[in-house]
Parts: structure tokens; sequence; C-alpha cells
């Protein structure tokens, strides 16, 4: 359900689907309930507007069974909402025993992870489908925040501890993801993607197979990206190279 809701990223990860039905059911709710106080303003306005110079309103000396009604029905609502969003949060901060585990470092404006056998990447992330992935955070500088929409995850990285995250991805695919921290001139530079792959991909990614790129393109490629970076935001603080005439 939802799965292809217009302006909404797709699903997936397996917690995407469960974030999105608490998210529509408050919106229901507050829709209904907008729509519902709307409506009886504009009757009651017109029901009990006077009509005379002279006319006075009777004293209302209220009603129990109103009082209670209209107290435990928003009562009961609010607290379908607690429980459930209370399931839906341990069970997204509570990764699985025996998830995989990837280190990712974000760092002013790049993220940095590394793989439990020793890969590397940089603004990327590859990631098997259908394994529960645990990323272990940490940051350099400042605060960060990993958000991946389709996977409908988002923890704030922040210097001096380290926040853990999880995930299931469920649909084979390259993800964005932003940070969605103010962090600095190149903020919004600061994105990569992850690469849902099938478990056998995966391997054979970790194998070096699936990259087609030799070691020194890989070198060249990293470099250009840092240096356009570090010019970047030497240029944006006024201590870009002087121009000879």
């Amino acid at each position: 359900m939802f799965t292809n809701f217009p302006f909404f990223p797709q699903q997936a990860s397996e917690q995407a689907a469960t974030v999105d039905a608490l998210y529509f059911f408050l919106v229901a709710v507050t829709a209904f309930f907008t729509l519902l106080i709307a409506i009886l303003v504009a009757v009651f306005a017109v029901k009990f507007r006077r009509k005379h110079d002279t006319e006075v309103g009777e004293a209302i000396h209220g009603s129990l069974a109103l009082e209670l009604l209209w107290t435990f029905i928003p009562l009961g609502i609010c607290m379908v909402m607690f429980v459930w969003g209370a399931q839906v949060f341990f069970h997204m901060t509570r990764p699985p025993r025996g998830a995989m585990e990837i280190f990712v470092v974000g760092k002013q404006w790049m993220w940095k992870a590394q793989h439990m056998d020793g890969a590397r990447e940089i603004n990327e992330l590859h990631v098997p489908i259908g394994r529960p992935v645990k990323l272990i955070m940490g940051s350099e500088d400042v605060i960060h925040s990993y958000f991946i929409p389709e996977f409908r995850v988002k923890p704030d990285v922040i210097p001096g501890r380290y926040n853990t995250m999880w995930f299931t991805a469920s649909k084979p695919g390259k993800y964005h993801i932003f940070c969605t921290q103010y962090c600095g001139t190149k903020h919004s530079a600061m994105v990569g993607w992850v690469t849902a792959m099938e478990p056998t991909d995966y391997q054979a990614w970790l194998g070096g197979a699936t990259t087609g790129e030799t070691m020194a393109q890989k070198g060249e490629k990293l470099f250009t990206q840092l240096a356009c970076i570090t010019c970047h935001s030497a240029t944006s603080q006024g201590r870009g190279p002087a121009l000879n005439g």
C-alpha cells in the first residue's frame, strides 16, 4: 500500500512500509478533525447567529456525558499514536543480532564508509538486499545527518559519540544519501548513493569484480573529487589563489 504514492520516494527497505503506515495514519486523523471542526464552526455560526438585537441566548449548564465523550475519544486516539509510534521507534533503533556492520564517518563534506573486510568507500555505500545492515556512525567535525529517503532512516551523526542505525534493503537499485543537518558551505554537496545489490553481486563487488576501474583510475577519481571540494571551500572563504594578469 502507498508504494507508488505521488511525490513519495519508493519503499526500498523493510522498515519503509511501517513508517509510511504510521505517517499516513497521522495525516488522516489530522485531516479528519481539521475538516470536522471547520464544518462545525460554519454550521454553528449560521445556526446560532443572533437574529434580533434584543435576543439573548439561554444559559448553558453543560453536559457531563458530552465532556467525557470529547475527552476520552481524543485520549484514545492519542494513545494509539503513542503506542504505534513507540513500536516503530523501538524496532528501528534496535538492530537485530547478526546484522552486517559497516562503519561510517561524516566529515566536511563527505561520507566515508568501511566494511568489515576492509573495503572502503567515499560518498557511496554498497549493501546486499535481504540482510540487516547496521551502520556504526561518527563525525570528525560537526553534526551531520545520514538520510536515505527510500529506506525511511535518518540518524544524526554527532561529534564525540557513536550512533547507530540499521535497515534491510528490499529492492536492488541506487538510492540517494543526503546530509540533513546544515554543516557548512558545502552542505548541499554532501550527498552520496546507496547501491543495494543481490547477495551474489555484493560478494563479487567486495572482491573487486564489478567496479571495472583500475586502482589508478579510482585514485584519480577520488583525488579530483577532493581537490574540487577543497578548492571550492577555499574560494568561498576568500582564500583562493591569486590570478596573474
